[in-house]
Formats: structure tokens, sequence, C-alpha cells
């Protein structure tokens, strides 16, 4: 189910949500102590994006970042290479994005945009899918599986 901008409500349009998701990036410090030539604003752009317009990997992105208009779909000026998305994006803590998603949350409540999704006494029904997506063979948590390959190194992940 998509969510679609209802007929005069502008401030619910796809421009209008990256307008916000950009704005609240913004406000978020800047951990980099030199001037940066790809903004934090950008790298984190990127991030939505790529998983906003449902890319399987970094890699797959990187690939496709240069053949696409992120640039004015969703007003990134520098779009980083996968690695260098990981550099900037690692020291960031979640809980830093809380306010942004926070926002649009809250903007498409107001706007009557969810409300077709409510459920149960008011509550929203919300699909994850983001199992698999991350594996690793050094961070691991004492919830994470794990799998042990044929020569022998172990790798780690999370799984619903």
């Amino acid at each position: 189910m998509s969510i679609v901008a209802p007929k005069g409500r502008k401030h619910l349009s796809a421009d209008a949500l990256f307008r916000l998701a950009q704005n609240g990036f913004d406000a978020i410090p800047e951990h980099r102590l030199a001037d940066p030539e790809i903004t934090l604003t950008d790298a984190l752009m990127s991030a939505f994006a790529m998983f906003s317009l449902k890319s399987p990997s970094l890699l797959a992105f990187d690939k496709a970042r240069a053949e696409g208009n992120l640039e004015t779909i969703y007003g990134i000026e520098r779009v980083p290479c996968d690695t260098r998305m990981r550099e900037i994006l690692d020291p960031v803590f979640p809980e830093a994005l809380r306010p942004v998603c926070k926002r649009v949350f809250t903007q498409l409540q107001r706007g009557k945009a969810l409300e077709s999704m409510a459920f149960l006494d008011g509550y929203y029904l919300l699909a994850l899918d983001g199992t698999g997506y991350f594996a690793s063979k050094t961070m691991h948590c004492a919830s994470c599986l794990h799998k042990v390959h044929r020569n022998g190194s172990v790798t780690y992940y999370p799984q619903m």
C-alpha cells in the first residue's frame, strides 16, 4: 500500500516530506572536525535515498548513483561512495535520527495520510523487513545468530 498525498495537500507530497527530512538532517551536528567535502546531510539523504529506492546494497546504490538524478529528487549535492558513506554515518547515533522520523510521522499523521492504516484501538500496522541486511565477522551481541563457515570463520547476524 502506498501513501498518496490527498489533492490540495502539498505538505504531504514526496517533495515536502523529503525537504522535512533534509531540514531535520541539517540540525544534526557534524561530528567530523575538518570542513568535509560531503556534508553529513548529503550522506544522510543518500542513505535515505538508498532505502527509499530499495537498493539491494550499498554497492548497488554506489553503481546507480552516477546514473540517477538524486540532486533533483532528494536535494543531494554530493553523493558519497559506499565506503565513504559508511565512514560518515557509522559514528552517527541512531537517537539523533529519531526527531527527523518523528517530524515526518507527525506530518503524515496530522495530514490524515495514515488514517487508512490505523488498526486496533488507533495503532498503526508497520511492516518490517530489515532482516538479512546486516552481518559482521566481528560485531555481535548476545541475541545474534551465527554461521560457522567451512574455513572456520564465523559470521554474526540478527534475525527476527
